[in-house]
C-alpha cells in the first residue's frame, strides 16, 4: 500500500512521541528500539533505522526506493518508573502492528494510554507503606517505621510537585534528601527510643534509582554501551546528590 510522505510523517511523529514516553516511564534502550522498528515495519517501511540514547531518539524510515524520512526527537521529560504506563503503551503499540490502526485511532489510542490513571491517594499510601516496610526490615522497631512512614508521604508530595518544578534530578534529589534528611535528624533528635538510620535508610529507598541502574546494567549486557554508561553515569550522580542531602542535614542537626 503506497503511503503518502504526510502520512509518514505524521506517523513517525507518534512513533517518536511514543518512544519518549516508554523512555520516560523507564524503558530499557532495546524496548524502545524494538517498538519503534516495529510499528515502522507494520505501517509499511522497507528499511527501519533506530538509534536511542537517554537523552535522543532518531529514526530513519526507508517507504520505498530513494523515499525516506528522518526525525530526531530530543528527550527532556524527567525520567522515572510507571510500569503501568508503560504497558499501556505496549498495548497501543503491539494493536498497531497486529491490526494496522489508523494513524487517528492510534493518536487517540496513545493519548489515552498516557493518561494517568492511579488515584494520588495510593500513591501517598504507597510511599508510606514501602518507607515504613523498609525501616522495620532493615531493623528498625515500630516507631521507626512509623516515622519514616510518615516521612515517605512527604516524599511522595515531593516527587509529584517538586519533581517537575526542579531544573534536572540532580538538583531534585540534593533538596528532597535533605528536607528529608533534616526532618528525620530532628525527630531521632527529639523523639527518644527511635533509631536514625533505620528511619534513614527507609525514606532513602524511594528515592534510589535502582531501576535506573538494573537497566543501565541490561543496556550494556545486550550491546548499548553508550546507553548503558551514560545511565550508570546518572544514577551515580543521582544517588551522590541524595546522599549529600542527607549528609548535609546530619551535620547541621548533629
Amino acid at each position: 500500500m503506497e503511503r503518502s510522505r504526510a502520512d509518514a510523517y505524521e506517523f513517525l511523529t507518534i512513533a517518536l512521541e511514543m518512544g519518549e514516553s516508554l523512555m520516560a516511564c523507564g524503558a530499557e534502550v532495546n524496548r524502545v528500539e524494538d517498538t519503534i522498528s516495529r510499528m515502522g515495519f507494520a505501517y509499511g517501511a522497507i528499511e527501519m533505522n533506530v538509534f536511542v540514547i537517554t537523552t535522543s531518539i532518531v529514526v530513519t524510515m526507508e517507504l520505498s526506493e530513494g523515499n525516506s524520512i528522518t526525525l530526531t526527537r530530543r528527550i527532556t521529560a524527567p525520567l522515572s518508573t510507571d510500569f503501568r504506563k508503560l504497558a499501556r503503551i505496549n498495548n497501543v503499540s503491539r494493536h498497531f502492528c497486529r491490526d494496522n490502526t489508523p494513524l487517528d485511532i492510534l493518536r487517540e489510542e496513545y493519548e489515552k494510554a498516557i493518561r494517568p490513571t492511579t488515584k494520588p491517594i495510593r500513591m501517598y499510601i504507597g510511599s508510606a507503606l514501602a518507607a515504613g516496610a523498609f525501616a522495620v526490615f532493615f531493623g528498625g522497631n515500630v516507631f521507626d517505621g512509623i516515622i519514616a512512614a510518615i516521612f515517605g508521604v512527604l516524599i511522595c508530595y515531593f516527587q509529584r510537585e517538586l519533581s517537575p518544578l526542579a531544573p534536572n534530578p540532580i538538583v531534585y534529589n540534593i533538596v528532597s534528601s535533605f528536607v528529608i534528611g533534616l526532618g528525620v535528624c530532628l525527630a531521632a533528635r527529639f523523639i527518644p527510643g527511635v533509631n536514625l538510620d533505620k528511619i534513614m535508610i527507609g525514606d532513602i529507598m524511594l528515592l534510589i534509582p535502582g531501576v535506573a541502574m538494573t537497566n543501565a546494567i541490561r543496556d550494556i549486557l545486550v550491546g548499548d554501551t553508550v546507553s548503558g554508561t551514560m545511565r550508570i553515569v546518572e544514577t551515580v550522580m543521582w544517588a551522590g546528590a541524595i546522599a549529600a542531602g542527607f549528609i548535609m542535614a546530619y551535620w547541621i542537626v548533629w
